[in-house]
């Protein structure tokens, strides 16, 4: 412990009454600052003890995570900006930026539709208004006889040169810098009300000097200039403190080369783990267990269902672990593909299990289940969250015992009390929903030390090969790229809320037709919900009564949503297959996985609220049978962002088309986050922007790992603890090497 943490101990082991907003005497202070001002700066140096970051500073960036000097350098600015050079105020030209600083000699506060706050600013040359709207807490910051610094576009407004809403910063007579002279790219950081961007700025051109010598590489100077990249040191110095827009662009590439490469590393370090140290039963079929198995489908596997199945053969045959992303489109039959996979390691005289992201989906897998294998031996179960004590008693008796061949659960699947006999096979649905960690946890559920069973996920979330690649790296990928015969697309419009009427007037008539419908409402609302006012989402509970007393009246109509009881929702949604429902008034929890092949029409109200994956998804609940489906997007968007989200909609069917589309419009988003990937999220990274890195950091993860497996070279041990730091809890990487 240095002597200054040792002062800083005695104090806090000592009462001095009253806590103040600073609580050390004045002479600590002084011995602390004095020693702190002898001692060198590292990169694990509280903040508390880096002379010129006050105390209070130093406090707020604490509450940030930004407690010594390494984490205030890691925390990167979220963009940069131009600043201008500055000028007087009479040299403001109306149409372009000025930066400028003067007095403020007038504030006043206008109330209305847009409250304003307005200011005066002098600086003996000219005069010059200066105006926030809905920005009312700047009344706090600007008064009388404050010096201010702007930068924005000049207006004339009347006799009179205005900035609206310009960027600001209150100057302190302790700390105003001269005023630029020459166009400067400044950092803009996360911040706070107590600790600004430009005080976090101020901080780490403080300690920057000195920290950037302590940071070493972990990639090999060769290794950076054949791939055209900075020193990591370099790549900071350049995004803190940039001297141009292109050493902003150098730096970036640097460290989103680094997450994009760390992530790789991650990935095809697990991979090469699990082909190589692990074993799992293999499973070899012949052709009359192909026979068997393809007789027990009512419809005979489509070409690319046929490729697939192939490919799903050959992994199980090997002792090496299967562990394979099955993608496709809404209602491409995947399903099929992963009853032939559970079927063919009940053959092999083993167990499978399939996971589904909800009790309606596990539910409705068991059913499809029990009616491909009515008349057969094979013994199946369902294993759920709302299963009955004695109901659960006998599954896990079952599974432990290898009397039940074949499982269908939820989550219920992953708890410590679930265990098999001889579990070779696990299929994850809906591979969107869960993350790394439970696909993990899964394949923990083997009944012998050092066997793996094989896994198989699935996806009906269209996501572009390049990216499926990258999130899922430690996965082969087949994709069945075909619909079944039969399947007619289904017919897509979008309407204004103004047709409403129109729209259910025709659900009406279908329904009366013998066909069946979904309504989709983004929220489920109150037992009293109002009607919405305008800008306000519709909720089930309101659309219900006003489709039973209106243009529905008559029909039989329920409501479906994640509030009621899972008795409740299975019952429901029994009766709809049933055809005892009309119409169904529901939230997004039919998403995925629901069959009913009567229902023809889906009709989704504030549809500029969802994605277009998810547009996607809910539009194949229908079309599922011999009618074509029709889906209705009620929308009156007024961001064309998202009117184009719609049109896109009308205009394709293919699901990997639209996730290219909504990748290019809205970025990853969501798709990348951590729930479904079970990943860290991408500080500097962007996955569409960034495909060539990505590309290039793939390439160079897998001859890295192909070379060395665990990284356990000397020079390679900075490289894999930055690797382990980052993303081993995730990836599951503390098994390896």
């Amino acid at each position: 412990m240095d002597a200054c943490a040792a002062i800083r101990r005695i104090i806090a082991g000592t009462s001095f009454g009253p806590r103040r907003e600073h609580t050390e005497p004045r002479w600590i202070a002084r011995k602390v600052r004095m020693m702190s001002e002898a001692s060198p700066i590292h990169l694990t140096t509280p903040l508390a003890m880096v002379p010129g970051i006050p105390p209070g500073l130093a406090e707020a960036m604490a509450l940030m995570g930004l407690t010594n000097v390494g984490r205030l350098i890691a925390h990167l600015p979220m963009r940069h900006e131009v600043q201008e050079p500055e000028s007087t105020i009479d040299q403001a030209v109306p149409g372009r930026i000025i930066a400028t600083r003067g007095e403020v000699t007038a504030v006043r506060t206008a109330m209305g539709r847009r409250p304003r706050v307005e200011a005066v600013l002098t600086d003996g040359t000219g005069r010059l208004e200066v105006l926030w709207f809905n920005m009312l807490f700047m009344r706090e910051k600007v008064h009388p006889g404050v010096r201010l610094w702007v930068q924005g576009k000049a207006a004339r407004k009347g006799n009179a040169i205005q900035l609206v809403n310009p960027r600001s910063m209150v100057l302190r007579p302790e700390s105003e810098e001269p005023a630029l002279r020459e166009a400067q790219v400044r950092p803009i950081y996360p911040a706070t009300e107590q600790a600004r961007s430009w005080q976090i700025e101020r901080a780490i051109r403080r300690v920057l000097p000195e920290a950037l010598p302590q940071i070493h590489d972990h990639l090999p100077p060769a290794y950076r200039e054949a791939r055209g990249l900075p020193s990591l040191a370099e790549a900071y110095r350049m995004y803190h403190d940039p001297k141009s827009t292109d050493e902003v662009l150098a730096a970036r590439r640097r460290l989103a080369y680094d997450e994009l490469l760390l992530l790789q590393l991650g990935v095809h370090m697990k991979r090469h783990h699990l082909r190589q140290s692990l074993r799992a039963p293999a499973l070899r079929a012949d052709d009359g267990v192909d026979r068997a198995i393809r007789a027990r489908f009512p419809f005979a596997l489509t070409p690319a269902q046929d490729a697939v199945v192939a490919e799903i053969a050959r992994d199980l045959a090997s002792s090496t672990p299967a562990n394979r992303l099955i993608q496709g489109d809404v209602g491409c039959g995947k399903t099929a593909v992963a009853v032939y996979a559970m079927l063919l390691a009940v053959a092999s005289g083993a167990q499978a299990a399939l996971m589904a992201p909800t009790e309606i989906l596990a539910e409705q897998h068991a059913a499809n289940l029990a009616r491909i294998l009515k008349g057969s031996q094979v013994r199946s179960a369902v294993l759920t969250g709302s299963a009955s004590s004695a109901d659960r008693a006998g599954v896990l008796a079952g599974l432990a015992d290898g009397s039940i061949d074949l499982v269908v659960g939820t989550h219920a699947l992953l708890t410590d009390d679930v265990r098999f006999s001889n579990l070779a096979l696990a299929v994850i649905d809906e591979q969107h929903r869960f993350g790394v960690h439970q696909r993990a946890r899964l394949r923990s559920k083997a009944s012998e030390p050092g066997v793996t069973p094989h896994v198989l996920v699935m996806t009906a979330t269209p996501i572009p090969r390049t990216l499926a690649i990258t999130l899922f790296g430690d996965l082969d990928i087949s994709i069945i790229d075909s619909l079944p015969p039969g399947r007619s697309p289904v017919r897509t419009r979008v309407v204004s809320r103004e047709q409403r009427a129109a729209v259910y007037a025709d659900v009406a008539s279908r329904i009366e037709a013998g066909e069946q419908a979904y309504i989709v409402v983004p929220t489920i609302g109150d037992e009293d919900a109002s009607e919405p006012d305008d800008g306000e989402l519709a909720s089930v509970r309101w659309v219900h009564r006003e489709l039973e007393a209106g243009p529905l009246k008559g029909k039989r109509l329920a409501v479906l949503h994640g509030r009621l009881q899972p008795a409740t929702r299975d019952a429901t949604m029994e009766r709809f297959r049933a055809g005892v429902i009309d119409a169904l008034i529901t939230t997004t929890v039919i998403e995925v996985g629901v069959d009913v092949a009567n229902a023809t029409t889906i009709v989704i109200e504030h549809a500029d609220r969802f994605g277009l994956a998810q547009l996607h998804q809910l539009r194949g609940r229908v079309g599922r049978g011999t009618r074509p489906g029709r889906c209705v997007l009620v929308a009156d968007p007024e961001a064309p962002e998202a009117m184009q989200r719609l049109s896109v909609m009308e205009s394709t069917h293919d699901g990997f088309a639209l996730a290219e589309e909504d990748l290019a419009i809205r970025g990853p988003g969501e798709l990348f986050g951590t729930r479904q990937s079970g990943l860290p999220p991408l500080k500097v990274a962007d996955l569409m922007k960034d495909r060539d890195l990505l590309g290039m950091a793939r390439r160079d993860a897998a001859d890295w790992i192909s070379a060395s497996p665990t990284l356990s070279r000397p020079p390679e041990e900075l490289i894999r603890r930055r690797l382990l730091k980052a993303y081993g809890d995730s990836l599951g990487l503390g098994d390896v090497g």
